[in-house]
């Protein structure tokens, strides 16, 4: 590409810039706080993608990117990587997930019960237009159940290996310092499956949506139904030089596995940060079905995790727009001369055919 035929645009792209910037007003604390409250699902939503939890930093890219969400995740990307690594927390096992949503489909009577939890999966979608006639909307309060349900579930799927109805493989114990990370080290094929998890849990939500849908749909050899989903707060545990193990605070999660049957019943999984259901029960189904022999293009792992990556993604996209002045010069250069030569060949006949009778009277 040449930036050459740019250089002499330097003050017009200052002034596009401050245009930009100048739509969005003043970014303010105020403006930020109103974001990080307001908008909470987008804030979970881009603090998955970016790989980087902390709402205050979320809601601030969003209110400079003025809701441009691939804007946002590339503004917090490049901020973690400013950032030094100072530990690696502990693993948390499902039982320790302070829990305020779980539900299966696949079972009514899973053991710890079903909890609602907030969701408007059972309500009417009805827009409250008063509110732009000056009416404030206030939801109605919530009232407390008489017996709170307890702060921490069993895992589903330990019951089911009891009982038999899911193969029990046992995990690879790998200490954390030895996990490989996927935002330090390269995507390489075939995935192990800590990055698979880790590029699926930073995945694209539009992008995981539209491939497991397809998979949904029938183009995969699977037919997920939700096993179980959680929405809860993870502790993140850290150990101290001295050997203690101390909380350093809770970070909200998302966490669902979803089963099939095959030949046998499996299940695929996907955690990410925030609360996003439609994140990762798209990413499980994906995840399950890109496990089978020969899946579809649209299940197949490389596909799925090198189209759903948003930074590459969407940066591929715009860079379009960008100066292509040489290269695309050779593309009318050709279409030229390709035109020059159909005009020059469409010419030729006509001239043989009015040589031909003088050839002729030379003759006589």
């Amino acid at each position: 590409m040449a930036y050459v035929a740019t250089r002499g645009g330097e003050y017009a792209i200052e002034q596009a810039e401050r245009l930009f910037r100048a739509d969005l007003g003043p970014i303010t604390r105020e403006r930020v706080d109103a974001v990080r409250t307001g908008l909470p699902y987008l804030i979970d939503r881009l603090m998955g993608e970016a790989s980087l939890y902390e709402p205050d930093l979320a809601a601030l890219a969003l209110a400079q990117a003025g809701g441009d969400l691939y804007e946002a995740i590339l503004l917090l990307r490049a901020y973690r990587t400013t950032q030094p690594r100072i530990a690696v927390a502990d693993p948390i096992d499902q039982p320790d997930l302070l829990t305020v949503r779980r539900i299966s489909a696949a079972f009514k009577d899973i053991p710890g019960g079903q909890i609602l939890g907030p969701t408007l999966d059972y309500s009417h979608r009805l827009l409250q237009v008063d509110v732009l006639q000056g009416n404030d909307y206030v939801p109605e309060p919530v009232i407390p159940a008489a017996k709170p349900a307890p702060a921490t579930q069993p895992s589903l799927t330990s019951w089911q290996k009891a009982q038999g109805l899911i193969p029990n493989h046992p995990g690879e114990t790998v200490a954390p310092e030895e996990i490989p990370d996927l935002t330090r080290e390269p995507l390489l094929f075939p995935a192990a499956r800590a990055h698979k998890l880790q590029s699926l849990a930073r995945a694209d939500t539009g992008g995981t949506l539209a491939l497991g849908y397809a998979s949904m749909r029938g183009y995969s050899a699977v037919h997920p139904t939700v096993n179980e989903l959680r929405l809860a707060y993870a502790p993140v545990r850290l150990r101290h030089p001295s050997g203690t193990i101390f909380s350093a605070g809770r970070v909200r999660v998302s966490q669902t596995e979803v089963i099939s049957k095959v030949k046998e019943l499996q299940l695929g999984f996907s955690a990410t940060f925030g609360w996003n259901e439609v994140k990762v029960i798209a990413a499980a189904t994906l995840d399950l079905a890109s496990n089978q022999p020969n899946p579809h293009p649209a299940a197949n792992e490389e596909f799925v995790l090198y189209h759903t990556e948003p930074i590459e993604s969407s940066g591929f996209c715009i860079h379009f727009k960008l100066p292509h002045y040489v290269t695309f010069q050779s593309t009318p250069d050709a279409l030229r001369r390709v035109k020059t030569d159909k005009d020059t060949a469409a010419v030729k006949p006509a001239v043989t055919e009015k040589l031909a009778p003088q050839q002729e009277e030379v003759a006589l």
